[in-house]
Parts: structure tokens; sequence; C-alpha cells
């Protein structure tokens, strides 16, 4: 019986291997950003793109060039500034915006095609800035506070250190060594009492505002507060639809943020604990944006542009740089415009990922909630770096 057992067990390992080699799934590559020099012809759907409002947000994004390229004084800085000024100068020319733009984009740069190693299709999702109501005192309804960002909340990019490191952390240093931050339970239940408040608005609005990262507070009165994104406690996100689904609360198709908000209004006495099983809390600053049309200041400081604004993973890309996206929108119709890099956010993680900025209100944040399309995308950059990667590449 030991040896046919021997026997059985020889040949269920040979088995095993044979399917490890020909059929079980490879682990996935890391992370990794590779481009390919393209050409406009390559872009589909660039001949019939409206480019004037990209041509606007790109300017929008210029100071961020010229700061970047003080600091570090690298050559492809300065041909980003060059493009910047090619820009001021285009605006100048008595011809029609579109033409204008057309002219400016194909002229100063080159498209380079974006891969996740060999994948060329990434997620892209959405984002908007949601108007609430609140209070700048607590009431019986509004029960939530918006906290300032602590004074002792230090937040660290791992990447601009030497050595391997991605990502970022978050913590309080304490005898010389940086420490954890308190998760979204302990904060809510009192860690930061006596903090800094914004502004009170409901519990499952502050939630959301939190995974949106800014917002517009419609005030007693009609005055509007606009805050935004000043700091993150340092834990991981974690996507509740996904625990909702886990649970058996729903289908992965019927998660979204609409069902989602459903499911915690009607369950008000498992909402909070379910909202607490992400870990991540957001603080806020009061934005000054004069421009009611524009959203909110993106990561480098500029004010995003509706349906002209992405947010990607900094870890690969640079904020201000032109981007031809290519997906669907929830009902079905396609996406192609030229976006500007100008914003970032926690779960947006990947070379070939992107949460496009929808605008506000109710209309944008039906659309956003929504938005999970598979799509593609090339970055836009100036000729001479353009020439300096066919280069590096022969």
């Amino acid at each position: 019986m030991r040896a046919a057992g021997y026997a059985v067990v020889g040949i269920g390992a040979a088995a095993l291997l044979f399917y490890a080699v020909f059929f079980a799934p490879r682990p996935e590559a890391p992370d990794q950003l590779v481009f390919d020099v393209a050409s406009f012809d390559d872009l589909p759907g660039w001949e019939s793109a409206e480019l004037s409002e990209s041509l606007t947000a790109f300017q929008r994004s210029c100071d961020l060039f010229r700061a970047r390229t003080l600091a570090l004084g690298d050559a492809n800085g300065e041909a980003w500034i060059g493009a910047c000024m090619a820009a001021d100068s285009a605006m100048v020319a008595a011809m029609d915006m579109e033409v204008i733009a057309r002219n400016f984009f194909e002229s100063s740069f080159t498209p380079l095609r974006i891969r996740n190693n060999r994948k060329r299709r990434g997620l892209f999702t959405g984002y908007y800035e949601p108007e609430l109501r609140g209070s700048l005192t607590r009431t019986a309804e509004f029960t939530a506070p918006l906290l300032a960002r602590p004074g002792d909340l230090v937040m660290v990019n791992l990447s601009a250190f030497p050595g391997d490191h991605t990502g970022r952390i978050a913590g309080r240093v304490a005898d010389g060594h940086l420490q954890p931050f308190e998760d979204r339970a302990a904060i809510e239940d009192g860690a930061f009492e006596g903090a800094d408040v914004l502004a009170w608005v409901a519990p499952v609005d502050a939630f959301f505002l939190h995974i949106q990262g800014s917002g517009r507070v419609v005030l007693p009165g009609g005055a509007v507060l606009r805050v935004g994104y000043a700091g993150q406690n340092g834990h991981p996100y974690t996507a509740i639809g996904r625990v909702l689904v886990e649970r058996g609360e729903m289908t992965l198709d019927e998660a979204s943020m609409q069902s989602i908000r459903a499911w915690l209004a009607a369950n008000p006495d498992e909402a909070a604990d379910v909202m607490r099983e992400n870990a991540s809390y957001v603080f806020f600053r009061e934005l000054d944006v004069p421009n009611p049309n524009l959203g909110p200041l993106g990561a480098g400081g500029t004010a995003l542009t509706p349906g002209y604004s992405l947010a990607v993973d900094l870890n690969f890309h640079a904020l201000g740089a032109p981007v031809f996206v290519a997906t669907e929108l929830p009902d079905g119709t396609t996406f192609r415009r030229l976006m500007i890099m100008q914003d970032t956010g926690g779960a947006i993680r990947g070379p070939v990922r992107g949460d496009i900025f929808f605008g506000f209100g109710g209309g944008a944040g039906e659309v956003a909630g929504r938005m999970r399309s598979q799509g593609e995308m090339w970055v836009l950059v100036p000729n001479a770096v353009a020439a300096r990667i066919r280069a590096a590449q022969q």
C-alpha cells in the first residue's frame, strides 16, 4: 500500500508540474511603464477631437513645468517650458481656436503609446466634486466633521528617496521615529477631539467626500464652502463596494457609488461598521477657486477642468503632461479626448490607469459613479524629448 501510495503521489506531482508549466497562470509582473514612439495617426479619433479646452487646460499647468525646471534644471524640463512658450505664442494668433490648438499640439509634441509591461489596456474610472449640504456647527443631521490636516501629520513619498522604494506612507514623528497614524475608526472615535473642523456634514456624505477628495459644501443661507484634499492618514484604501460583494450584499456588476449609497441608506445599523472597513481617512483644507466653472485644485495646485483633467499614478507620470485617452463612458459612448495629467489619487495605481474628472454636482456624480471601463492612453511629450527617447532606444 505504501509503494502504491508513492506511485500515486509521483503521478500527481508530474501532473501538477505539467499543469504549472503549460496551463497555470503566471504571476503578474510588477507594474512597469513602457512606451513606444507613435504618431498622431495612431490615436483613434484624433482627427475629430476638440482640442481648444485641452490647450487651455495645458496652459494652466505650465507653472508646474517652470517651477520643476528651476528646481531640477534638466534638459527635458527646458523642452516642456519651450512647449509652454509655444502655447502662449499660439494663443495670440488671429485664427480659430480649434485650428490654433491642433496646430500647436501636432507641431510641438510627439505621442508615446503607454504600456504596462505588454498590456496596452488599463482601467479608467471617474471622479467628481460632490455638492453636499452642511453646517459650520454640529447639528442633529450634520454629525461628521471635515477635519483640517493635523499639524503633526507627516506624509512621505518613498519614491523620492534613494533605493528601490515606491508608494507613499504617513505618520507622525515620535522619539525620532516615524510612527503610524490613527486609522478611520480611531479618528471617528475622537482621537482628534478638539481638532480644527472646516464644516459638519452627514456621515455618508463625509465618507464619499473622502473618496472624491474635494467638494462643495452648501451652508444654510446658500453660501458655498469649497474644500479639497490636504492629507491622508497613511492607511491603505479599501473599497467598501468589494466588501459588500464579499458579504454577498451585491454582485460585482451591481457595485457602483449609487448602489453602495443605497445599501448604506437601507442598512443604517450596519453602515458605520462597513465604512470603517476602509481605514483610510482624508483631511481637508478650504479652497480658493474664483472660477465656479472650474473644479478644485489638483495635486499640482492647478484648478481642474471638467472632462479634461485626468488623475494618474505619479510613480509613472508627471503632472501637466497632455495624454490622449481612448475609452468608453458608462452608457457605451466612445470617449476619445486629449486630457491633461493634473491630479492623483490613492486608488490610482499603474502606468495605464486613469481617473477622469467629470465636474461637480449630481449629473457628474452619476457618470463618475458608474465609470469603470478599459482603455488606452498616449502621453504627448515635446519633440526634443521624443528625439532623446528614440536615440536611447536604438
